[in-house]
């Protein structure tokens, strides 16, 4: 849900390249989403804290199926079209979207290769959605 206000307040509250990156951001959050249920429905790889004994888990851990990481593909996708208006932006925002891919696995949410489809779905989705505005 914050991707989603996220970038499309983007969109809608700024102007120039700022707007254009918003919704760009929002088309490939919104394509990137679709891909990775449709990947989910297929694989449905079942997450780590059920496969594995003796993972600890937060309070009400999620039960749907783990590949790709739906986290990770958000984040990337969101702000890979920022990357290219703002170079100083991509020193906080990587690492920041790193932190949420490492998270899910340190929550025994993901398995590591959830997390590096997530990023390469949501980065790739990002710049397909950059490269036909252009």
């Amino acid at each position: 849900m914050f991707t989603i206000i996220g970038s499309l307040s983007i969109a809608l509250l700024t102007s120039g390249l700022w707007r254009s990156a918003g919704w760009q951001s929002f088309a490939a959050l919104s394509a990137s989403h679709l891909v990775a249920a449709l990947i989910k429905k297929k694989v449905q790889r079942i997450r780590p804290y059920l496969a594995l004994p003796h993972t600890k888990v937060g309070r009400n851990p999620l039960k749907d199926h783990s590949f790709p990481s739906g986290h990770t593909t958000a984040i990337f996708a969101v702000i890979t079209p920022f990357l290219f208006i703002s170079g100083w932006l991509s020193l906080t925002v990587i690492p920041l979207a790193l932190m949420v891919g490492l998270s899910r696995i340190y929550l025994g949410l993901h398995y590591p290769s959830d997390c590096i489809a997530g990023c390469l779905l949501g980065t790739g989705s990002a710049l397909f959605i950059v490269i036909l505005s252009r």
